[in-house]
């Protein structure tokens, strides 16, 4: 009889590999349960995002899974005990719930937003729930067809968390997300793609490949300038336009300073290939 996902260590049940180019691998490795992501999952993946973001020689990062489902949400059987209490004590106190969200599914996607590599979701099963935005989260997305993305929430009598009701209007409109959101139907893989939920589709077989494609790509790319440029888009969402241009301004100025920008000018000028190096 196989061990229980559950029973591995931590490191086996969140895998973790850097390249020699520079491409970080964090691999979801709980198939037996869907890969529904437990607290110490989400903690590890936590702390890899932000090793990956602060560490010189990661230049990108690849997040994926085993078996056959990305993250069906989170695992509810896995939640850790809760603190004892005095006798006449409720179960729970008031603000508890908030404080869980905020310190995990909330923890989990700021991790990948603000992660200051670029990070791409392999997708070769279902996304469902705080999964589905674990997907969405990440810079770019590839997804085998077949593949399912669900709201699950309001199925279960839930609200969204995980930023599902921040991500969602600013990718597909508030009509679409509200109709995502309170139907919870299955949205197939070209379904996600033509809604610019995701950015690529391609044969289950093909899957790895076309993330590899991407993965390498990035990891020779000028790593400090697509950092800046993530920070850009991202905070563009809530910017007005003065705001947008003086964070562009300083990025701009912060990105000169780099060595991959000098590089950049400097392989222009004397029209040879640049040779970036990450900072």
């Amino acid at each position: 009889m196989s061990t229980p996902s559950s029973e591995l260590p931590l490191t086996d049940q969140v895998q973790h590999r850097v390249d020699e180019r520079g491409i970080a691998y964090i691999t979801l490795n709980r198939p037996d349960v869907k890969n529904a992501i437990s607290p110490d999952q989400r903690d590890r993946v936590i702390a890899l995002l932000r090793e990956a973001s602060t560490d010189l020689g990661v230049r990108a990062v690849v997040l994926g899974h085993t078996g056959d489902a990305f993250c069906t949400g989170a695992d509810l059987r896995a939640n850790r005990p809760p603190a004892p209490r005095p006798d006449d004590a409720p179960a729970r106190g008031v603000g508890e719930v908030a404080k869980m969200i905020r310190e995990g599914a909330q923890a989990l996607i700021a991790a990948i937003l603000d992660c200051e590599k670029p990070v791409i979701a392999a997708v070769n099963g279902t996304a469902a729930g705080i999964g589905a935005h674990i997907a969405l989260a990440c810079d770019l997305v590839v997804a085998a067809d077949g593949v399912r993305f669900i709201e699950v929430f309001v199925r279960r009598g839930l609200v969204p968390d995980g930023g599902g009701a921040y991500l969602l209007p600013r990718m597909v409109g508030v009509r679409r997300a509200k109709e995502l959101l309170y139907f919870g139907d299955d949205l197939s893989a070209a379904e996600a793609a033509e809604l610019g939920l995701i950015n690529k589709v391609v044969p289950g077989g093909e899957l790895d490949a076309a993330v590899e494609e991407w993965a390498a790509r990035l990891a020779v790319a000028p790593t400090r300038a697509l950092a800046l440029t993530k920070w850009l888009v991202n905070t563009s969402l809530e910017s007005d336009r003065t705001t947008a241009f003086q964070n562009e301004a300083v990025a701009q100025e912060l990105n000169m300073s780099t060595v991959d920008a000098n590089e950049g000018v400097a392989a222009f000028i004397e029209r040879r290939s640049a040779a970036y190096r990450g900072w």
